[in-house]
């Protein structure tokens, strides 16, 4: 299937993060929060990976945005909460039975760099979608990045469903 050999190649780039997160969150947490250069490499690289860029992260965000975020888990010292999350879900993973299923109606807006999702197919075999939008633009911080498309598709979503 095309969708496992692209989450292959992602994986083997971009996810030791996630592999981080889940078990060593404590570790990693240290380490950022002692280290101001550290938590701005370590979240600023995210921000270059996992948006619609083409390697020019400054043609997307400006710098105060980037600072600005890097500063609030700095000044908070809340990288570990946004590390915690991988680790605790790895103990309790979200796993579908034969007969899950979400009934409530969803939305999603598949932006086309965002962290690999499955395709709509297997989606619709555990929940309800009633809207789905491809996205001309934009990854995994869609609200910073495209503010407009992101708004307009949910108020779309919800006029449907209405």
């Amino acid at each position: 299937m095309e969708f496992q050999k692209y989450l292959a190649a992602w994986i083997a780039k971009e996810a030791a993060y996630s592999a981080m997160h889940r078990t060593k969150p404590m570790t990693l947490s240290y380490g950022l929060n002692d280290s101001p250069v550290g938590l701005c490499a370590w979240i600023i690289e995210k921000f270059r990976g996992w948006s619609d860029n083409e390697g020019k992260i400054e043609s997307i965000f400006s710098k105060q945005e980037l600072l600005s975020n890097v500063t609030l888990y700095w000044v908070t010292q809340s990288i570990h909460s946004s590390i915690r999350i991988y680790n605790e879900n790895s103990k309790m993973p979200l796993v579908f039975g034969k007969h899950d299923f979400v009934r409530v109606p969803v939305g999603y807006a598949k932006f086309p760099k965002e962290i690999p999702t499955p395709p709509r197919i297997l989606i619709e075999k555990g929940f309800n979608i009633q809207h789905w939008t491809e996205m001309p633009k934009g990854g995994h911080f869609a609200a910073l990045e495209q503010p407009v498309l992101l708004a307009n598709d949910i108020a779309e979503f919800f006029k449907e469903i209405s």
